[in-house]
Formats: C-alpha cells, sequence, structure tokens
C-alpha cells in the first residue's frame, strides 16, 4: 500500500513499452480500449504464439487499482493455450481514486468482450492479491443480485447499475488477500496516540518496542498478550477512522465542511504495522492438511506451513510518509480501504465491507479453485477462503517456496534454486485443472 500519488492514467509510451515486453515473453497482445467505461479503462489482449487449435476458454485478469497489462500471468496462461485479457481498472495505478462500487463495471466491459470473441465458450476469472477482492465481489453480484451488496450494514453501498452483470463460469484466486480493508486493519499502527504527530507513540503498543518482542535483526517473538492487545487495538483504531470518515460524509452532505464531495484522508503509520511480517508464527500454516506442489513438480498432502522470512524493516517504513502513511480520500477510504471489526486478526466484519473475498465466498457457486504462494502470508487466509467458498467444485493447493508474485522465494530458500520450479509449476496445475473441467 503506502503513499498513492494522484496519477490519471498511463502514457501511451508505458503501455506499448507494456505490450512490447510482453510480446519478447509470450504471446501475441494487442490493445484493447472498450466502450460504455472511462477512457482509463484498457486492456491487452494475449494469445498464444505457438500454432495450436483456437483457444475456447478465455481468463479475465485485473486488480482493484495495479497495472496489470503485462502481469506474469498474462504470457504464462497464453502460452498454455487460453485466450487471455489483461485489464487496467479505472483507478489504475492510483488508490486515492478507487470507488470500489464501480469497478464491477469494468469487469463486465471484460466480460462482454470476451464472450463475443470467436470460439469462446468459458470465460473464467483470474483474483491475483487484490484481483481476489475484485473477482469475488463482480462474481457474487453476477450470480446472486445487488441485494449482497447493498443493505445497512454496509459501509458503502452499491448502486443499482450493477444489476444483470454477466455471469463467469469459474473463479482462480491466486494468493489472494482477504481484502484491501482487511490488509488495512491489520497493517495500521495502533500505538499512534495523536495522528497530528505520528511520532509518539504508546511504548505498550508500539511493535517496534524492544520490549514487546520486536527483534530488529530477524524475526521477532510477541507474547500472546501482546498479540491479543495488539490485534484489538488495531481493530479500535480503524473503527475510530471510520467514524472520522462518516462525521466527515455528514457535514458534507448538510453542507458545513469545506468541500462539497470529498476530501483527502491520511491514515498516518497507515502501513507497516503488519505483526505477521515481523513475527512468522503468526498464520504461519494451514490449520488442516492441504495440497503442496512440491518443487519437483509432485503433489503431497499434509499441514502447510510458509516458508516466508521476517521483515524487521517494516520499522523504517512505517515511520516515514512516503511509505507508512496511506494517502486516500474520505470515498475511497470507506468504500475499498475500511472495515469494522473488533480484532484485527479473528474479529473483522468482513461483510461491514464490500470488498471482501470472505464476505462473497459462501454464495458463489461456479467451479473454483484456490491457490496460495508458500513464501507469503496468506496461506491461512487462503485457506479460510477455500473453506468458505460455497462452490461444490473446488480445490486449494500451495505452490511450494512461490513469493507473493508466483516466483520463486529467493530469500526463503537453504539451498540455491530450492523454489526455482514455482512458475511453471503453478501454472501447469492451473493449466491442467482448467482444462480437466473446462
Amino acid at each position: 500500500m503506502g503513499l498513492k500519488r494522484l496519477v490519471l492514467g498511463l502514457s501511451t509510451f508505458v503501455i506499448g513499452s507494456a505490450i512490447s515486453m510482453a510480446v519478447y515473453a509470450q504471446g501475441n497482445p494487442r490493445y484493447i480500449r472498450f466502450a460504455g467505461v472511462p477512457s482509463a479503462v484498457k486492456g491487452a489482449l494475449f494469445t498464444s504464439d505457438a500454432p495450436q487449435k483456437p483457444p475456447h476458454v478465455a481468463i479475465l485478469v485485473m486488480h482493484r487499482a495495479s497495472n496489470f497489462l503485462n502481469t506474469l500471468a498474462c504470457p504464462e496462461l497464453s502460452k498454455r493455450g487460453f485466450l487471455v485479457l489483461c485489464m487496467n481498472p479505472r483507478s489504475d495505478n492510483n488508490e486515492a481514486l478507487v470507488r470500489w462500487e464501480t469497478i464491477p463495471i469494468d469487469v463486465k466491459a471484460g466480460v462482454e468482450f470476451l464472450k463475443k470473441q470467436p470460439g469462446i465458450t468459458k470465460v473464467l476469472l483470474w483474483g491475483f492479491s487484490g484481483g481476489g477482492p475484485t473477482m469475488t465481489f463482480y462474481q457474487n453480484v453476477a450470480e446472486n443480485g445487488v441485494a449482497v451488496c447493498q443493505g445497512a450494514k454496509k459501509l458503502v453501498q452499491c448502486g443499482n447499475e450493477l444489476a444483470g452483470l454477466p455471469k463467469a463460469d469459474g473463479l482462480i484466486l491466486v494468493d489472494a488477500h482477504p481484502g484491501n480493508p482487511a490488509n488495512g486493519i491489520r497493517s495500521i499502527n495502533p500505538a499512534v496516540l495523536d495522528d497530528g504527530r505520528p511520532d509518539l507513540l504508546d511504548p505498550e503498543l508500539d511493535p517496534f518496542n524492544p520490549k514487546n518482542g520486536y527483534n530488529s535483526n530477524g524475526p521477532s517473538t510477541f507474547s500472546e498478550s501482546f498479540k491479543k492487545k495488539y490485534f484489538r487495538a488495531q481493530a479500535e483504531r480503524m473503527n475510530r477512522l471510520i467514524d472520522k470518515a462518516l462525521a466527515i460524509q455528514r457535514l458534507m452532505k448538510d453542507g458545513k465542511y469545506a468541500y462539497p464531495d470529498d476530501d483527502v484522508f491520511l491514515i498516518v503509520r497507515g502501513d507497516g504495522g503488519r505483526l505477521m511480517q515481523l513475527d512468522p508464527s503468526i498464520h504461519e500454516s494451514t490449520e488442516k492438511p492441504q495440497k503442496l506442489i512440491k518443487n519437483d513438480g509432485t503433489v503431497v498432502t499434509g499441514i502447510v506451513k510458509s516458508v516466508r522470512v521476517a521483515n524487521p524493516n517494516s520499522a523504517r517504513q512505517n515511520g516515514t510518509f512516503e511509505n507508512g502513511t496511506r494517502f486516500l480520500t474520505v470515498k475511497s477510504f470507506l468504500s475499498a480501504n475500511a472495515v469494522r471489526g473488533s480484532d484485527s486478526m479473528d474479529g473483522i466484519d468482513h461483510c461491514s465491507s464490500n470488498n471482501s473475498p470472505p464476505c462473497h465466498l459462501p454464495t458463489i457457486t461456479v467451479p473454483t479453485l484456490v491457490t496460495a504462494m508458500g513464501g507469503h502470508y496468506f496461506i491461512r487466509d487462503n485457506e479460510i477462503h477455500y473453506e468458505l467458498s460455497g462452490a461444490k467444485d473446488k480445490d486449494f493447493v500451495v505452490v511450494e517456496g512461490a513469493e507473493h508474485g508466483q516466483t520463486p522465494c529467493v530469500a526463503c530458500e537453504t539451498t540455491p534454486g530450492q523454489y526455482g520450479n514455482s512458475v511453471k509449476n503453478f501454472y501447469d496445475y492451473v493449466r491442467d485443472w482448467i482444462n480437466k473441467r473446462f
């Protein structure tokens, strides 16, 4: 997350460069523009360079805000015989512009485009990282209607323009996180005493205080009592921020605020406070035996433990403006970055936000593949996604030693090349899962 500067879109040069790089990697991407959505919504269509039978399965790849025109999935999936549309949403590279409840309209443009392509009979949604919340939100509304994103419990309501979204035929979650709001509540530093003085911290809640278990040279070890207090305090700070944002909106509505529409909303020390990045014992493994793709390509079943390493450098990140402060607006905070809760790990009220796979997955019924990367900290979260999924046809697998972006976690290795096959193993597994069903 960190500071997101206002960027209004990619230049033609950047788009061209991204597509050129993809050509040399794999695939034959074609730049796509879409009617009926803002001009920032754009795509690159990838097909395989190798002569083979025309694809009948298409895959849509998109995030919440990141540039996905040339993300790894685009060439890797296309060279395995699929038609792949990699898209950027209207909030392209700009977290402050995110209006979460409009993103399904952008996804819809991609789904409709793929359904019109010659020979395509099935369209699958690819939810990598923040794309997981994007695609679960879309598919839940498509399957069950706008009622799932409306109601008194929601911090922000979706509009009726989301009615009638065309359904996808399958869902693939790739180390999907449990929602930007869940990430946010787990990343804020609850030791902040005054938002105007982020340098002043409550020492009893400071995650970077050695007396609380912090280790600046390696993995930290926090006591159960500290973790319980810290997770509760994170939720309490998030709730206070929500109350502040809602109060500003009420003043705007009543004409008593400086602006009638929106305003900057800074969250000081809003990033870098995630305890599981300091203490790898937090969410360190699956709770039940699950499948693991070993580096040699074999699949074994057992309790799967993350091989990630600690990141004590988040102490420096958290205290800076550039990387520790979240630069949002009142609207983007409430829409895509806020969630109620009593505990940042086990007490999140996921359905208070529409940006939440745990809220959407129980009522999604299409075949679903949930995957997690063994060198990252979302293993347990994705096991929860799998457990919550309402699909009768569902699968869960962890990729040994892969970092969040599916590439080998070199820092996690004890011998050189220990996890060197992570990309091939992962995409081959996905290919076989798709071909078996569709």
